[in-house]
């Protein structure tokens, strides 16, 4: 059974960011039967600044997230808008995770902003770290502002567009289940010899 692991990288209180991604892992069984969606709420999860320690000597919830993560086939990152960019917490989290993690993995991107002025600020961002993982990312992404939102929830077009985004990265998993690509740098393991 296929697992895709949702990310969603603010640690503010709930609200559309959060809405768009509850109704994308409800659309993942719907796209593949069987298909096992998982929402990682990083408000949810108390994740140790990334200070270089192995994630399982940190005492809290980094290694289970990193592991969700590692064990997942396909990765659906989300962000608000900070700064132009994506959040601090979910760089730190990217920032716990080993090369093997994402390397070869399908992952798709979506950014949630108020308006359309930083429209790529978080794709560009986030393709740069992704590609450097060796990820596998999805040709487009989703850009979500505040009219694609009525009374809180994602309109039939965001829901479409998400629907599309998660579409796309179950079918690059389902294509690349075969065998894994050997992409990005090498393990740390490799330095080490």
């Amino acid at each position: 059974m296929a697992k895709l692991v949702a990310v969603l990288g603010s640690v503010t209180p709930p609200g559309r960011s959060l809405k768009a991604m509850e109704w994308a892992v409800r659309c993942v069984s719907e796209e593949v039967p069987g298909t096992e969606a998982q929402l990682l709420d990083l408000a949810n999860y108390k994740i140790a600044f990334a200070d270089g320690r192995p994630p399982e000597q940190l005492g809290d919830d980094t290694a289970a997230v990193v592991r969700a993560i590692t064990d997942a086939d396909a990765v659906l990152l989300a962000s608000p808008v900070y700064r132009g960019s994506f959040t601090g917490a979910l760089k730190n989290l990217l920032d716990h995770l080993p090369v093997e993690a994402l390397a070869g993995k399908p992952c798709g991107v979506v950014a949630i902003g108020a308006t359309h002025h930083h429209y790529l600020g978080v794709d560009w961002h986030l393709r740069d770290v992704l590609a450097w993982f060796g990820a596998i990312l999805a040709p487009t992404s989703v850009y979500l502002s505040a009219e694609d939102f009525a009374n809180g929830e994602p309109t039939a077009k965001a829901c479409m567009q998400l629907r599309e985004l998660v579409r796309t990265i179950l079918k690059l998993s389902e294509a690349l289940s075969a065998s894994r690509l050997e992409l990005g740098p090498p393990p740390l393991a490799a330095y080490r010899r």
